[in-house]
């Protein structure tokens, strides 16, 4: 019953997101600076996990590829495929839910600790609108994240294939091309869209109604990160089956 009473509490809060809004001044404020922390601050392990996971999936391609009849050109196909359908968009949101919603149910949850939201609630504001809406507007630009680990994705691939003389640079570029299917950029941006909402908004359900004391905090980043990561992979399971079959 608990797991059905969270459910209803999470719909209840995302209904009251969006009912009396703060002043714009104070809302510009808050989502500018939730865009340098959440977003503009993931840039950096997101870019290296990219690159380097990019090179080691062309690679183990690359080593799989034995029989001599095979063109080189599906190492780069492989590793287009890979990236931009399942790692950039899948793989990166699961670090993104450790990294991003860690930091959200954390700071969220401090502030329920030290009853800041009850102040606010006193002064008659929204808390729900002036603490979660920032985080949905600020990470409705997450998709710009994934974009950048797609190139960097592909890009690692081709400088450790080309580099490492497992093919050519041309034979490389023409595996990028091959059968390349424009929807699938969609498909995966559709999915970052989905996703980008989750990140901002059960993280800081977990952190809104944590109960406890200081040392509750970390248990709630760790529960809200796993719940985080469940919806994330049931959310890709749908829409593949609706959007790719």
């Amino acid at each position: 019953m608990k797991f059905l009473s969270n459910i209803g509490k999470y719909f209840l809060m995302i209904q009251s997101v969006f009912g009396k809004f703060t002043k714009w001044n104070i809302l510009k404020q808050l989502i500018l600076k939730d865009i340098d922390v959440l977003i503009i601050g993931s840039l950096g392990i997101v870019s290296f996990i990219s690159f380097f996971v990019g090179g080691v999936v062309s690679i183990q391609t690359a080593l799989n590829l034995e029989n001599p009849l095979l063109p080189k050109n599906l190492i780069a196909f492989a590793t287009r495929q890979s990236v931009i359908l399942e790692f950039a968009p899948t793989f990166i949101s699961i670090i993104m839910a450790g990294k991003v919603g860690s930091y959200i149910t954390s700071s969220i949850g401090t502030m329920r600790v030290t009853e800041q939201i009850d102040a606010l609630e006193v002064m008659g504001i929204n808390t729900y609108n002036y603490l979660v809406f920032p985080k949905i507007i600020a990470l409705s630009l997450y998709p710009l994240v994934i974009c950048a680990s797609m190139f960097l994705g592909i890009f690692g691939g081709y400088v450790a294939c080309v580099y490492g003389g497992w093919t050519s640079s041309g034979e490389f570029i023409e595996g990028i091309q091959l059968d390349f299917i424009p929807f699938h950029v969609t498909y995966a941006f559709i999915k970052t869209g989905f996703f980008s909402f989750v990140l901002a908004t059960i993280p800081s359900f977990h952190g809104y109604f944590m109960t406890g004391g200081a040392l509750d905090v970390g248990k709630a980043s760790t529960v809200s990160f796993v719940w985080t990561s469940v919806v994330i992979i049931l959310l890709n399971y749908l829409l593949t089956q609706l959007l790719l079959t």
